[in-house]
Parts: structure tokens; C-alpha cells; sequence
């Protein structure tokens, strides 16, 4: 009513007043909420093997990044559950089988990135561009170095030789990295080579499956066996830990490279996978694309002694004492596409 009373001139000066204010505050407002850019990762990594990284996105760009950790399995129900609603933007895991199963649940979506497509081989991505490895292990046979000759061992199947018979120490079949390096045995010989593989190493083994990967490096260097199958990064972890418990079991054993003469060597990956209903999808391709750059991957390489998903950028000097090995070519979805037949035929071999 006030409003009603005064000059012409004067509402007009009040008129320009609140819209002048009404931009003010609408850019404030703005800036607000580009400031307040997030993206929401869904992580099977442990913490201290991936905040680091996140933390210099988020220096970089000024995008928050809210970490939530958990089993792979775990999360992966809990996206399916969260549906069209599920705050997840990223799902990030330790083997390409989980991400296999998320694209098959219909959790993950195609992302079309010339970043992505060129930083990482063919082999080591969706064929439908729904998830992206962005570091790469191998799972390897070490040895006691006192009591095994190198000259012996030859390729995964050879494992299976009653040479060995007592001597293996290895993870049980719920194991993810253990069902995918039998996933790659069916791609590549079938289902009843690799069941028939599977008993012989089972009769093989020295113990009952029991622990983690640097468990079975620990039952080598104490004597409780003369073999284990584990996966590179953790020796070199263990290489470089301060306790010395842990350096001078690492340094009982030796890597060897099976299937050299032939396919090579298993591959496995830390792979990542945009959210089927990501609330913050640009910014969830900008971090995959900053997970290849440079500076990411010279972190996985020096701080987790993984191997880089780009070749032009240098391995850790633990890894390259290691020397060069042949990979196996192998499609990564191969290893999903043959999870469920991996897994019934290590149940039917009796790898508990």
C-alpha cells in the first residue's frame, strides 16, 4: 500500500531497487551452488587407497567428492535397492568381475568420453563404454626363493601338476581375484579343462584356503608352503611397509610370470563405472577423466604399486625390479561374462 502512495518517479527508483537486489541475490545464489558442485563415489577400495587421489580432484576443481566404502557385493545391492533415487554418481571396485555384474543389473550407464576411449586399451574397458579400468594388477605365482627353482614353474595350468602336490598356498573360491583368474582359464580353455585344472590344484594345496593375499606370501617365507598365488600390488605393499615383519617375509619370496611362452600373464584391474541415475553425471565423468590423467596415474603407480592403465606413464621402481612381462590379451568382460560357471566349477572341485 505504501508502494501505491509514492511519486511515479520514486516507485520507479524502488522498482529498479528490489530487481537490482533480486539479481544480487540470484547470483549469489549461483555461485552457491557452483560451489557446492559434489559427486558421490561408491568405493570397494579401502580408504587410504583412494582418498588421497580424490582429495586433488577436489583441490583441482572445487568439486566435493563424498566417499561412502563397502564391499563391492554391498554396494552393488545397495544401488540395485536406491534405484531412480540412489545418490550414487560413481561405483569404483577392485575387479572387473563386480563391475560386470553392475552392467548386467542395469546400475551403470554408457559414458561417451574421447578422454576415456583413448587413455585406456580397448581390452580394459566395457565394450559398451559402461565402466573403465584405471589401474592394472596381475595375480602371480611367488616362490620360496631357498626352495624352489624358477625353472620349474611354467603357466597357471601347470599348477595343477602333482609335482606340487602339498606345496600351493592359495585363497578360497569366494575370493573375487580367484574367480576371475579361473574366469580367464574358461575363456581360454573351457569349462572342463579348467574343472579338471581346479581339482589338481586343489590336491595341491598344502593347507585349507584361509586368509588374505599376504597371508599366503607369509605361509611361503615361514615354510607352510612353497607356492602362492597372489596379486602383485600386495607383495610390493609388502615390500614397502615399515613393519619389518612384513619386508622380510616380501623378501623370503621371488615373482614369477606364468604363460609367458603363451598368452601371458592374468590381468586384473581397479575399474570404475558411472551410476545409471547419477544425480551429478558431468561431474562423474570429469573425475573418471581426471583417474587417467597424469597426476592420477602416477599416484596409483608410486603410492599403491599398481601397475598404470597408460603405458606412457612409469611404474614404481619396486614393480619395474620386477622387470617386463607379457599380458594377456584377454577382453576384461571376459572374466564377468565366465564369474557364475568360474564359480560352480570350483564348488564341484571342492575349493571352499
Amino acid at each position: 500500500m505504501l508502494f501505491g502512495l509514492q511519486r511515479r518517479g520514486s516507485a520507479t527508483r524502488s522498482f529498479k531497487k528490489v530487481c537490482l537486489s533480486s539479481v544480487a541475490t540470484l547470483s549469489l545464489l549461483a555461485a552457491g551452488v557452483l560451489s557446492a558442485a559434489e559427486v558421490n563415489v561408491y568405493s570397494a577400495r579401502q580408504e587410504n587407497l583412494i582418498k588421497p587421489i580424490l582429495d586433488q580432484f577436489s583441490e583441482q576443481t572445487g568439486i566435493t567428492v563424498n566417499l561412502i566404502t563397502g564391499g563391492a557385493d554391498e554396494l552393488i545391492t545397495r544401488m540395485d535397492l536406491e534405484g531412480a533415487n540412489s545418490p550414487a554418481d560413481i561405483l569404483l571396485t577392485v575387479d572387473v568381475g563386480r563391475l560386470h555384474r553392475a552392467k548386467e543389473m542395469g546400475l551403470l550407464q554408457s559414458v561417451d568420453s574421447d578422454v576415456l576411449t583413448s587413455s585406456i586399451p580397448e581390452q580394459y574397458r566395457d565394450s559398451d563404454n559402461q565402466w573403465f579400468s584405471v589401474s592394472l594388477r596381475s595375480r602371480v605365482i611367488v616362490y620360496d626363493k631357498d626352495r624352489v627353482d624358477p625353472g620349474e614353474l611354467s603357466t597357471y595350468e601347470d599348477l595343477a601338476d602333482p609335482k606340487w602336490d602339498g606345496k600351493i598356498c592359495i585363497r578360497s573360491s569366494s575370493n573375487i581375484y580367484n574367480q576371475s583368474l579361473t574366469a580367464s582359464l574358461v575363456s581360454h580353455n573351457g569349462v572342463e579343462a579348467t574343472e579338471e585344472w581346479a581339482r589338481g590344484l586343489v590336491s595341491n594345496m598344502a593347507r585349507s584356503p584361509q586368509g588374505g593375499d599376504r597371508d599366503q606370501i607369509a605361509a611361503v617365507a615361514i615354510g607352510q608352503c612353497e607356492l602362492a598365488v597372489v596379486n602383485t600390488y600386495y607383495l610390493a605393499g609388502m615390500l614397502n611397509a615399515t613393519s619389518d615383519d612384513q619386508l622380510e617375509q616380501a623378501q623370503a619370496v621371488d615373482v614369477f610370470w606364468p604363460n609367458q611362452d603363451g598368452r601371458g600373464a592374468h590381468i586384473n584391474v581397479s575399474g570404475a563405472g558411472v551410476s545409471e541415475h547419477a544425480p551429478n553425471r558431468a561431474e562423474a565423468v570429469q573425475l573418471l577423466e581426471f583417474m587417467v590423467s597424469d597426476e592420477a596415474q602416477t599416484w596409483y603407480a608410486e603410492a599403491n604399486n599398481e601397475y598404470p592403465i597408460r603405458t606412457d606413464v612409469p611404474v614404481s621402481a619396486t614393480l619395474e625390479s620386477w622387470g617386463e612381462f607379457k599380458a594377456d590379451p584377454l577382453a576384461l568382460e571376459q572374466l564377468g561374462i565366465h564369474n557364475a560357471e568360474a564359480v560352480r566349477l570350483m564348488d564341484r572341485a571342492d575349493w571352499r
